[in-house]
């Protein structure tokens, strides 16, 4: 069983900084594409940023410059720093990960979500 537990989310004011962790646990073999999504009352669940197994990354034009991906590959751990935050940055951010049980089996997986919400 593969679970992906999050961390790291709370209230803050505007131009302030939070730093998410999401840490996947269970049999996993390998791990390859890590990222964070977010949902907003009333909205869509949408990408704010990926990082492939190799390193590369992308970001949500409304992010770039703000908030940085990384990973932690030997803690199966991706991180989401988020700096500058904006009022319009509240949201429920979800990890998500594709995870390799075994060399032939991947399947994609989701953390629980934690609340990020910035005001003053």
């Amino acid at each position: 069983q593969v679970q992906l537990v999050e961390s790291g989310g709370g209230l803050v004011q505007p131009g302030g900084s939070l730093r998410l962790s999401c840490a996947a646990s269970g049999s996993i073999f390998s791990i390859n594409n890590m990222g964070w999504y977010r949902q907003a009352p009333g909205k869509q669940r949408e990408l704010v940023a990926r990082i492939r197994s190799g390193g590369s990354t992308n970001y949500a034009d409304s992010v770039k410059g703000r908030f940085t991906i990384s990973r932690d590959n030997a803690k199966n751990t991706v991180y989401l720093q988020m700096n500058s935050l904006k009022p319009e940055d509240t949201a429920v951010y979800y990890c998500n990960a594709d995870i390799r049980i075994t060399l032939r089996t991947m399947d994609n997986y989701w953390g629980q979500g934690t609340q990020v919400t910035v005001s003053s």
